[in-house]
């Protein structure tokens, strides 16, 4: 599969680098030339340099021939806006966005995108450990 990965963060430069070992195709986009780091000497994916809502920077990535576009930049709107770019302008079949926001990501849901908050995620986790007893 050819997946694009807006962000090179914590999360973005581990999914990237865990894709990658699956066999997939993947390039990460990031604005930082020094966040590309985080994916080590022997990525064997791409990088790319640029903001993730530049059409022109999405097209360099290989957008119209994604399978998958992943945003998980630490920007709610950057990853909104990236994650409506590539799914309406391109159609990219799977997008996916990561909202810190519980309310906006609920929000954005109804506009029909997929999204991964782990601020819900977190609290859900924490309260089933304490559910548990744990």
């Amino acid at each position: 599969m050819k997946i694009i990965i807006l962000g090179c963060g914590r999360v973005g430069s581990y999914l990237a680098r865990v894709l990658v070992a699956e066999g997939h195709q993947v390039t990460v986009i990031d604005m930082k030339p020094e966040s590309f780091r985080r994916l080590g000497a022997d990525f064997a994916g791409e990088t790319v340099l640029g903001t993730g809502i530049d059409e022109d920077v999405l097209r360099r990535a290989g957008i119209e021939s994604a399978d998958a576009f992943i945003a998980v930049t630490n920007g709610d709107n950057t990853n909104v806006m990236a994650a409506q770019v590539a799914k309406e302008i391109f159609g990219v079949p799977r997008v996916i966005c990561r909202v810190y926001d519980p309310i906006r990501q609920e929000t954005y849901q109804t506009f029909g995108l997929t999204t991964v908050s782990p601020t819900v995620l977190g609290a859900n986790a924490i309260k089933a450990l304490l559910d548990k007893g744990g």
